[in-house]
């Protein structure tokens, strides 16, 4: 039992060495490195950077440094800094563009009108049903008929930007087809 004993307390001493041992080295380490500001405005850690510059150690606070790449040569970078400036797209491609644009707004209207009519019949010009514990808490009542309302005033208002949208964009004919009575019911 003893030598169990003794051997139990010689891995905790080993552990506990060596945990003493790897907390010296990583703050010996953490300590010899710091963040250098020098005096052309560069941040630095690297010795070898600093040759030939007064840099001064920052202290007090984190620093947080933007790095931005290089630029290899003055005609590379002028390409490279604006791809799209004089890029044209044929007339097919654009069509197709917008098609796909109006496609998705035509569905997102056609959602928010569907989730607008759920919401005006269950608004119910004001009076909606009230449900299980709102009979007894007329307040829980008050609150449900109040995010309804603002609720049918919020969809309200992104099924008038998309119709907005699909007019601006040429899709009038489609956009104007939809209820406008279940829209105006709500006010």
């Amino acid at each position: 039992m003893k030598i169990v004993k003794l051997i139990r307390t010689y891995l905790w001493l080993e552990v506990a060495v060596m945990a003493a041992t790897s907390t010296l080295v990583y703050s010996s380490t953490a300590l010899a490195q710091g963040m250098y500001k020098c005096d052309d405005n560069s941040y630095t850690n690297v010795q070898a950077d600093m040759v030939g510059k007064k840099c001064k150690l920052v202290q007090g606070g984190n620093v947080s440094v933007d790095i931005k790449p290089k630029q290899s040569s003055s005609s590379s970078s002028s390409n490279s800094a604006s791809p799209n400036k004089n890029r044209t797209v044929d007339n097919a491609e654009q069509r197709a563009r917008d098609s796909d644009a109006r496609a998705i707004l035509l569905a997102e209207l056609k959602k928010s009108e569907a989730k607008l009519a759920d919401l005006v019949k269950e608004y119910n010009n004001g009076e909606p049903e009230k449900l299980g514990p709102e009979t007894r808490n007329h307040q829980k009542y008050l609150d449900r008929v109040a995010d309804l309302k603002a609720s049918i005033a919020r969809l309200n208002s992104d099924v008038e930007g998309i119709r907005r949208e699909l007019n601006r964009n040429g899709g009038g004919a489609s956009a104007g087809a939809v209820n406008n009575a279940t829209v105006n019911q709500a006010h």
